[in-house]
């Protein structure tokens, strides 16, 4: 199922764009709509979050965190 078909639209302010192969690899995060840092790990990601005031209490939740191209175990390129 693509994500434009999916009936459930997350209220997630935070979300995390697939994966850009780099070396190392990472992840675009944007809160609220707009692109703030670069992940490399689920660590940065709350980081990232904690530094907009964003308090993330469970990255498997879907109304806190969208994970787009992978989960949260996601970091390396195919």
């Amino acid at each position: 199922m693509t994500e434009s078909a999916s009936p459930y639209i997350s209220r997630a302010r935070v979300t995390v764009l697939g994966v850009h192969p780099a070396d190392p690899p990472f992840r675009i995060v944007e809160v609220d709509g707009e692109m703030v840092s670069t992940a490399r790990s689920m660590t940065d990601v709350l980081l990232i979050a904690a530094g907009a005031g964003i308090t993330i209490h469970d990255l498997d939740d879907p109304d806190e965190v969208r994970w787009v191209g992978g989960g949260k175990f996601r970091w390396r390129a195919h």
